[in-house]
């Protein structure tokens, strides 16, 4: 089952393009990564998606209902954490995480009360005093307290230090074995790397890749380092590019099948082989160059 489905999702702001016929879903349990630099259009997507801004054509549905058309009953079921938070500044953290329970059924004190233990959150302090990231730790809980079905992040790491981070990442975890879902905007590559199951690539404002982080990384190209006696002819049938040299050894990029890449090395006098998946945030830079020119 898709918690989330999106079906060319268009968005423009007069002539001016915010996303065109952006595609993807989410399924039912997964942490779906969507990566993309600043100004690709990450926060248009979940805006529109939440029904926070109006599409300019195309559909998406959450929990198979028309985000258009049922927008305030599917929010219910949601937690979502927007990329910048802004706050009844006099109000003290307490009394605004009790204000924001109060719209959904149930006592959710000692639900609040976990979560701002956890992540070292002082319920007692006002929000005028508080930091960039302790109002971000503020979101946090905002968007959990309620147990939501669904959980929505943009760029939810802005403003927390590493421990945190790491805390933040397991109460994810924690959520998504209780059986949320979770769709994670992030342009953080390795934090996406580390967290979700598939990730959906953007630029400007179009998805030019989806795929399972496992799958990305093992089938696109590798790096690959060679020592011994290799030339560039050697390897002249193959897929390569950035093909460097030393005195005992060399480097190139390969894209294609380990067992051709084997095929083509035992026949070269060779001493050591070291054959490395790229990273994501190598993967990413690869699609943000090569593959959009193309």
């Amino acid at each position: 089952m898709n918690i989330i489905d999106i079906q060319s999702l268009t968005k423009y702001y007069g002539k001016a393009k915010g996303i065109e016929s952006v595609s993807f879903s989410v399924k039912e349990g997964e942490i779906f990564g969507f990566i993309g630099p600043n100004g690709a259009g990450k926060s248009t997507t979940i805006r529109t998606l939440l029904g926070l801004l109006h599409p300019t054509s195309g559909s998406a549905t959450i929990f198979d209902q028309d985000i258009t058309l049922c927008g305030p009953q599917i929010r219910k079921d949601i937690g979502y954490l927007p990329s910048e938070v802004f706050y009844y500044e006099k109000m003290k953290v307490k009394e605004l995480l009790e204000y924001s329970a109060s719209f959904y059924p149930g006592n959710h004190k000692k639900r609040m009360v976990e979560l701002a233990t956890l992540l070292e959150l002082d319920l007692n302090r006002r929000i005028e005093d508080l930091s960039f990231g302790n109002k971000k730790k503020v979101g946090i809980v905002q968007g959990l307290l309620h147990q939501p079905k669904l959980i929505i992040l943009d760029e939810p790491t802005s403003g927390l230090d590493p421990l945190m981070q790491h805390k933040f990442f397991e109460l994810l975890r924690q959520e998504n074995q209780r059986g949320a879902t979770i769709l994670f905007s992030s342009h953080i590559l390795q934090e996406v790397q580390n967290l979700c199951h598939r990730v959906a690539i953007i630029k400007d404002g179009t998805i030019v890749k989806i795929e399972e982080v496992a799958s990305l990384r093992q089938n696109t190209y590798k790096k690959v380092r060679v020592s011994g006696q290799i030339s560039e002819a050697d390897v002249a049938t193959l897929s390569i590019r950035d093909f460097k040299k030393w005195d005992h050894s060399v480097s190139f990029v390969y894209q294609g099948a380990a067992t051709d890449l084997l095929q083509v090395l035992s026949k070269c006098k060779i001493t050591d082989v070291l054959i490395e998946e790229p990273t994501l945030e190598e993967i990413f830079m690869h699609y943000y160059t090569s593959e959009s020119e193309s």
